[in-house]
């Protein structure tokens, strides 16, 4: 499959590897698109592994609704859920980076029937994250406030040189932030990745309760935005087998350490027995 439909909206996918293996369903961060897994995925494939990767809504050209309460957690959650009944999944292993990893979260908590197993990459448990923020984690989230003020985000992001600038500086390899930087500049793009952002207050009325389902999180210590107070504060919103993993990487897991993340992502999936 490379599309499918939610209502009026179309999803794109990235789909590969043996259509008969284990499906694992990869969902990307903030201002990341699927093709930033394409490393993982051929290590994935070469274990044997299906691989489904959606552009989110606001980055598939085709999901991009107006108005930012269209991006509260339930419904990129329920995009997720879209997208296993189009494959025909009744389940699948999950892996999020930065917001892939907070839908991953509330998929592991509200939907365990749907998760066979959860990894998420650099981004905390929402609740350890607030218990954090009173912190250094405050100071490392400064742009969550600016991001909610309306135009002049939009208006930054949408300048290519300074969207690539930023993304590099923060250790994202230069191609792939100039794919990002490309994406921003697209009609309506900036505006609907930033609504992931702006959503927050809807989001936060329904929290994330603890993971039921096996968790892997995996944190660079490197981390620009996350970090270790909320990182190690995690386990005690996991009950399930666990594991946290430490590198010493920074935030783009994906696209620099491919290498690591897929070894974790397959020992997870492995911790089943069914590879």
């Amino acid at each position: 499959m490379d599309s499918f439909r939610r209502g009026d909206l179309r999803f794109d996918v990235r789909d590969g590897g043996p259509p008969d293996g284990e499906p694992v369903v990869l969902l990307h961060g903030f201002p990341q698109d699927a093709a930033g897994w394409a490393a993982v995925e051929a290590l994935l494939h070469a274990a044997g592994l299906r691989t489904l990767a959606p552009d989110q809504r606001g980055y598939s050209p085709g999901a991009r609704p107006r108005g930012r309460g269209a991006y509260r957690m339930s419904e990129c959650v329920a995009d997720v859920l879209a997208l296993l009944h189009a494959a025909g999944l009744a389940s699948a292993h999950v892996v999020g980076h930065d917001w892939g990893g907070a839908v991953g979260w509330w998929l592991g908590s509200d939907h365990p029937g749907r998760v066979r197993t959860l990894t998420v990459l650099s981004t905390p448990h929402p609740a350890a994250m607030r218990r954090a923020w009173l912190g250094r984690q405050g100071f490392r989230s400064w742009y969550l406030g600016a991001f909610q003020v309306p135009y002049l985000p939009e208006w930054r992001l949408r300048d290519r040189l300074f969207a690539v600038r930023t993304l590099t500086a923060s250790g994202l390899p230069r191609d792939h932030a100039e794919r990002y930087a490309a994406r921003l500049a697209e009609p309506g793009a900036a505006t609907a990745m930033l609504n992931w952002y702006r959503a927050i207050p809807w989001s936060v009325r329904s929290p994330a309760g603890r993971s039921r389902v096996p968790t892997t999180y995996v944190w660079g210590s490197r981390d620009f935005a996350l970090g270790r107070r909320a990182a190690e504060g995690t386990a005690r919103y996991v009950a399930a087998p666990y594991a946290f993993v430490e590198l010493a990487a920074g935030h783009w897991l994906p696209e620099a350490d491919a290498d690591a993340v897929a070894e974790h992502v397959i020992a997870r999936v492995a911790s089943l027995g069914t590879l």
